[in-house]
């Protein structure tokens, strides 16, 4: 290769052989760190910038880069000229070629104002369950109020309007960005190229207005305190044409007052009397599904804790059952008549004379 006075590659930081991928990779790194709008006053950045520009414009081309590589001259060297930041004004008309996806990917250039379309906003309401509704899912009816298009204007807030003069109707203005040139929405009109010269009566001009939507929502099984459950669609309305955004449902699973639940699993303290913890028992055990049995072994303690596996919730995102943990407390009478009372302390007695292995003392 013959000499050169700048040599493209090193001022890319890239090697000789590199992609045309990796070219344009190489600039839009250095254009983001010496772009002069984001180095004011800076000189040396300024100067970096053309340099950089200047490097991308031959290896950017593969035609230009091909006679780069075999005669190893600039055609900036030949009188050509180049880029000058200070000079370009949002007067001037420049034809950017292949630079101007690269810096609308840089610095958000280059959008279209047809893109300024917003979604919605997303709406939030509450909703109680029974842990009966959480665990077997239900479907429940709701009410709520969201904003909607107005449906006597449009959503355009007016009765009668004229052309913006600012845009003339478009929407939008061009500005410049130190020498880059972009689209913008018109400030003058709020970027619908109108001015309103009368308001919409239904609306008051604000092109929205308050709706109340019932519908019935499905709630599935395994729901739990602050999980949500979405329903596209029935948020409030976009901007322009934009999409309406979501209702999300939040949820509350009230208290149960048999019941405790972590996660998918229950916890139950359940009361057995002395004699089904002494000398064992089958005893009915409520769960979410009904009645269901479980052997009590002899020689039970209260506290003692048992596990029904499969008894729990089912989770909301394997539906998976969780288990049932039971805690048996032993059931001590308040009262209790002479006969009961006998026998009490004949049983204290034949436990302090002979006491049974394994029996534990409180």
């Amino acid at each position: 290769m013959a000499n050169t006075t700048k040599d493209y590659y090193e001022i890319l930081g890239i090697a000789r052989k590199a992609s045309q991928d990796d070219i344009k990779k190489a600039f839009r790194k250095l254009a983001r760190k010496y772009h002069p709008d984001l180095n004011p006053g800076d000189k040396t950045s300024e100067h970096k910038f053309k340099e950089i520009n200047e490097a991308y414009e031959v290896l950017g081309d593969e035609k230009k880069r091909a006679d780069y590589d075999q005669f190893g001259r600039s055609p900036f060297d030949s009188g050509g000229p180049g880029f000058d930041y200070r000079t370009y004004t949002s007067g001037d008309k420049f034809d950017f070629g292949g630079f101007g996806d690269i810096f609308s990917d840089i610095f958000g250039a280059g959008k279209g104002f047809e893109e300024a379309d917003l979604r919605g906003p997303d709406l939030v309401m509450g909703i109680d369950l029974t842990m009966e509704e959480a665990f077997h899912g239900v479907t429940k009816p709701i009410t709520f109020n969201r904003e909607i298009n107005c449906n006597v204007c449009g959503g355009i807030g007016a009765e009668t309007f004229q052309q913006c003069s600012a845009c003339k109707g478009a929407g939008k203005v061009t500005a410049a960005k130190g020498f880059f040139k972009m689209s913008q929405p018109c400030r003058a009109c709020g970027g619908s190229g109108r001015k309103i010269t009368k308001h919409c009566h239904a609306c008051k001009g604000k092109g929205r207005i308050l709706h109340t939507e019932s519908l019935k929502v499905k709630i599935p099984a395994g729901a739990d305190t602050g999980s949500r459950v979405r329903v596209r669609g029935m948020g409030g309305t976009g901007q322009g044409r934009g999409t309406p955004g979501d209702l999300q449902i939040e949820i509350t699973v009230c208290p149960h007052p048999l019941f405790t639940r972590k996660e998918d699993d229950l916890y139950l303290d359940l009361p057995v009397t002395f004699g089904e913890a002494a000398l064992g028992a089958k005893i009915e055990v409520p769960t979410m599904e009904g009645a269901t049995v479980m052997t009590l072994p002899q020689g039970s303690q209260s506290g003692q804790k048992f596990k029904l596996s499969g008894k729990g919730f089912p989770s909301s995102r394997t539906g998976k059952r969780g288990s049932q943990f039971v805690t048996i407390k032993v059931a001590v009478p308040k009262t209790v008549s002479e006969r009961e009372k006998e026998a009490i302390q004949e049983i204290e007695k034949l436990y302090r004379e002979s006491p049974r292995k394994g029996m534990v003392r409180r």
